[in-house]
């Protein structure tokens, strides 16, 4: 895990899982010629994808992995020849910890392969890490508790570092998002980096409700 992040505490945490349709299931299936079509079409380029898209394939691993797994952290990355954009990523690294293993493990999805180090999927760490449990700085929370995914974050981010987007040299520079809890934030937040930490723009945004939150 990256220590300088969590002594920022913006430590990355768990991710809300959508509830379950209250919708009858259908106890007949149709398939129409249309279906057939789509089931044969080829698959198309990789594209980047937002947050909950990668945690839900990596949080049913971590479940096997430990029935009281928690999500600790979840930051965006890059794979080669894929360019991430509004809110959306091609790679995504997500820490789980288990209370009753005082365990950490990490947990990686690519959408896309840049071999030989990464492969498309989720790929889950060969080894774990102790994990003393939350500090102030690097909570976990429940996944219930964030509903604002990374495209919505960015969003909002990217409205207000507007006047700074808008210089010419600034537009085209990478961003990275980070969602995590401390116990400074009523809720768990995103942390948007445009550009880098020296010389970029920052804003943190709110997770359940998708508003700014002052640093």
């Amino acid at each position: 895990m990256d220590k300088n992040f969590l002594k920022a505490a913006f430590v990355l945490a768990a991710i809300g899982l959508s509830a379950c349709s209250s919708e009858p299931a259908k106890t007949t299936e149709t398939k129409t010629d249309t279906d057939t079509a789509a089931a044969k079409a080829p698959a198309g380029p990789p594209e980047p994808v937002a947050a909950k898209t990668a945690f839900y394939e990596m949080y049913t691993p971590a479940r096997m992995w430990a029935p009281d797994v928690l999500p600790l952290s979840l930051k965006s990355g890059e794979v080669a020849g894929l360019k991430n954009a509004e809110g959306k990523a091609g790679l995504w690294t997500a820490v789980f910890v288990s209370p009753s293993l005082h365990a950490a493990r990490t947990y990686v999805y690519a959408a896309a392969d840049q071999l030989p180090t990464i492969a498309k999927g989720v790929k889950a760490s060969d080894n774990t890490e102790p994990w003393a449990g939350p500090t102030t700085a690097a909570m976990t929370f429940q996944t219930g508790d964030f509903t604002i995914d990374s495209d919505a974050a960015y969003k909002a981010a990217a409205e207000k570092a507007g006047d700074w987007l808008k210089e010419k040299e600034n537009a085209e520079k990478p961003v990275t998002l980070a969602l995590g809890a401390a116990s400074r934030f009523p809720a768990p937040v995103w942390y948007i980096l445009f550009g880098n930490a020296k010389s970029g723009f920052a804003a943190i945004v709110d997770a359940t409700t998708g508003h700014i939150v002052a640093k």
